[in-house]
């Protein structure tokens, strides 16, 4: 921002004092910040040697391109006279422009290396978790396997932290999305993992148990060899990435081009209109042939099918002559021609959710009692091998009809996360069936052995642990289908608040009854409404990367979280969650009116008193918000009544980002519209400097780059069993 000032500024025959001086200070700015930058690049050198040499090549033309930016800015010498023959941004500007390119390109030189450094903790933290994986498969005595054992949880926790870390660093949704389904993996099956490496070390001669041990390690292997692919962006097999398309998007992006028509007939081909229609029937097929839809949906679907393709004829029919001779009622008869199209697929898409949802709502409701599962402990404990045979084949068909509904979902999921979402829950159904199977297998072998009903209770939480995702999976798809959610997506890669927080260990989480729930609802539903007007409001910005509209659209995603905790539903379980999620949303509030304090100094408009007034105004806000989420209370009134404030104070924040978002885009689009309202920026605030100044401490480097000592971390990770 500040380089970009000092480019597009325009050289006037008189310059004020005013002028020059703000001008010096931003190159001032410019080359402190490049100091601080520099210092943390060095100091990361320093710590990993193989990059030294690269890393500091960087770091001194970075250093020597910000003070060549300061010494071009200082125009102390345009006091003295001409001859002076000192060279200033008036005097070489192109110097200015190659300076700033080179500064450019050295600090990207530096943040990929840091990254590179970032990605190689990373695969080390995972050789040494498969070291460790591989030790733990040979080992033969309890003794040995507790030691081991021990060392693995600790390498797993720092794996867990390097990876969590590295998915909220992601940008690409999907691959968020696909990041914590992969570390859901490896954190349920550390303990799987616990519990069948046990049951195999006290029955080894039983085939059962081998095989329940062998599929926890090798789903184990997949998921790290996942997680190393999504953060080195390859795909060593070889293999395509690319899922296969959902009915939702193929519909999304065939209503795209059909609309386009409208804008230019010429812009693509019948043939591929008609190409694309044709995949989305061919997945409409995964309905129609499906079992488990019901003979209403399935002739709904076959009957809009058949019309969908008679609307594409006829639209087509209608576009070829509109492209011979474009007149009056040709193009209407086009526009007819395109709503009905359009409309047919609505339609076809609203038949496909309706069967899909209700499938899954009908599947879970009859699954929730989990009878099976009960019957397999109970006939396992009386070693009855005929009786888990039974019920083993009941628990294939259950299996069965899950994959087909996760499958059938996926086609109307509405976002790729929650696609690949539910892609992770078939894959976790089709493998915790067969384990479950062969965990039963062995208890029924092995009646009186505690370890091996231990381990069978482990398989059979994990899965009633995923049919309860599911249930909230499908309220999200809902949410998503009818518009109460639109395509906020940042709930599958939130981490659980709260978890691995030292400082809120001694406070126990609890839940809202349904009472409770029903006194906020009013105030949760005031706060689900104004994070619709700030995402209308956000959507309105050309320009989606600017700093404001970036923090709006996560405040608003935050306020939705924390909207979903007052209906019981969402990622936020405990009070304990809600509160941490507050405190996350104030911290952002602060963040977007520094933001704001940024932009006003740039601005000349007699609305600038009152974006000022209005930033004061959200920092007071935020503040109290933190406050109050951060104060301590005993007793489920008193908790209750500090849940309520914090929705209130939200509320409140929320409400104030609905005026501020306007009233930024006004004068924004005034400044492109070349009224002059913005000016060169100034100077880095006092609290910038003093903040950056601790930029060479560890804590402050670990914090710029994510490379962290994890040791803290190890002794607050809950899902290990002690030894």
């Amino acid at each position: 921002s500040q380089i970009t000032t000092l480019i597009n500024h325009k050289d006037k025959p008189k310059r004020s004092d005013k002028t020059l001086q703000a001008i010096q200070r931003v190159g001032q700015a410019v080359n402190l910040a490049v100091g601080r930058f520099v210092t943390v690049g060095e100091a990361i050198a320093n710590e990993n040697h193989e990059l030294k040499k690269e890393m500091s090549v960087a770091c001194i033309e970075a250093r020597r391109a910000g003070e060549t930016i300061a010494q071009l800015t200082d125009v102390a010498s345009l006091d003295h006279p001409e001859s002076d023959s000192h060279i200033t941004i008036f005097t070489d500007k192109t110097g200015v422009v190659k300076a700033a390119r080179l500064l450019l390109s050295s600090v990207t030189k530096v943040l990929v290396l840091a990254d590179r450094i970032v990605i190689k903790q990373i695969i080390t933290s995972r050789n040494k978790v498969l070291a460790t994986m591989e030790q733990l498969e040979k080992v033969s005595s309890f003794q040995e396997f507790v030691q081991i054992f021990s060392q693995f949880g600790n390498e797993m926790v720092e794996f867990a932290h390097l990876t969590g870390d590295r998915q909220n660093d992601l940008k690409d949704e999907k691959k968020k999305a696909r990041m914590a389904a992969s570390r859901a993996v490896l954190e349920k099956c550390t303990m799987m993992l616990l519990t069948a490496s046990k049951t195999c070390l006290r029955h080894p001669d039983c085939e059962s148990a081998r095989i329940n041990k062998d599929g926890v390690f090798h789903r184990m292997r997949l998921a790290l060899e996942q997680v190393i692919e999504i953060v080195t962006d390859s795909r060593p097999t070889g293999e395509n990435e690319m899922a296969p398309i959902s009915i939702y998007s193929g519909i999304k992006e065939f209503k795209n081009k059909v609309e386009g028509l409208r804008e230019n007939l010429y812009f693509l081909s019948k043939e591929n209109l008609s190409t694309m229609l044709e995949v989305i029937l061919e997945h409409t097929e995964d309905f129609t042939d499906s079992a488990y839809t019901s003979h209403e949906h399935r002739e709904h679907i076959l009957e809009l099918s058949k019309q969908a393709k008679m609307e594409l004829e006829q639209l087509v029919s209608v576009w070829m002559q509109a492209q011979n001779q474009k007149t009056k009622d040709l193009m209407e008869d086009l526009e007819v021609a395109i709503l009905k199209t359009c409309q047919c697929m609505n339609e076809l898409k609203r038949e496909v959710h309706s069967a899909a949802t209700s499938l899954a709502a009908d599947l879970l409701k009859y699954h929730t009692d989990h009878m099976v599962l009960k019957a397999l402990k109970i006939t396992g404990v009386e070693g009855n091998l005929e009786a888990v045979a039974e019920y083993t084949c009941k628990l294939s068909e259950q299996k069965e009809q899950l994959v087909e509904m996760c499958r059938l979902l996926r086609h109307v999921s509405g976002t790729e996360p929650l696609e690949i979402t539910c892609i992770h829950a078939e894959d976790t159904f089709q493998v915790t069936g067969p384990q479950i199977i062969s965990a039963a297998e062995t208890l029924a072998l092995h009646p009186s052995s505690k370890i091996a009903k231990e381990n069978l209770e482990v398989f059979c939480e994990a899965w009633e642990s995923q049919l309860s995702d599911m249930s909230m999976l499908l309220r999200e798809i809902n949410d998503v289908f009818e518009g109460r959610r639109g395509e906020k997506r940042v709930y599958l890669s939130l981490p659980r608040p709260g978890k691995h927080n030292a400082n809120l260990k001694a406070l126990k989480p609890v839940k809202l009854d349904t009472e409770e729930q029903a006194k906020i609802a009013k105030l949760g539903l005031e706060l689900h409404l104004l994070t619709s007007d700030v995402d209308s409001e956000t959507e309105k910005w050309e320009d989606q990367e600017n700093e404001i509209v970036q923090h709006g659209q996560g405040m608003s995603s935050m306020a939705y979280s924390m909207y979903l905790f007052t209906r019981g539903e969402g990622l936020l379980k405990t009070t304990q969650d809600l509160f941490h999620q507050a405190e996350i949303f104030a911290t952002e509030g602060t963040k977007l009116a520094s933001a704001l304090h940024a932009f006003s100094d740039q601005v000349h408009d007699d609305d600038k008193p009152l974006l000022l007034l209005e930033a004061e105004k959200l920092i007071s806000m935020c503040k109290q918000l933190q406050i109050t989420a951060k104060a301590s209370v005993q007793g489920k009134s008193a908790t209750f009544t500090k849940v309520d404030a914090c929705i209130l104070k939200t509320r409140n924040v929320m409400t104030l980002l609905c005026q501020l978002l306007p009233l930024c885009c006004k004068l924004l689009r005034k400044n492109k519209a070349g009224n002059g309202c913005l000016k060169p920026a100034p100077p880095w605030r006092e609290d910038r400097i003093r903040t950056g100044t601790n930029a060479h401490t560890p804590e402050r480097r670990a914090e710029t780059f994510g490379i962290k000592s994890l040791e803290n971390h190890v002794t607050n990770m809950t899902f290990l069993e002690s030894k």
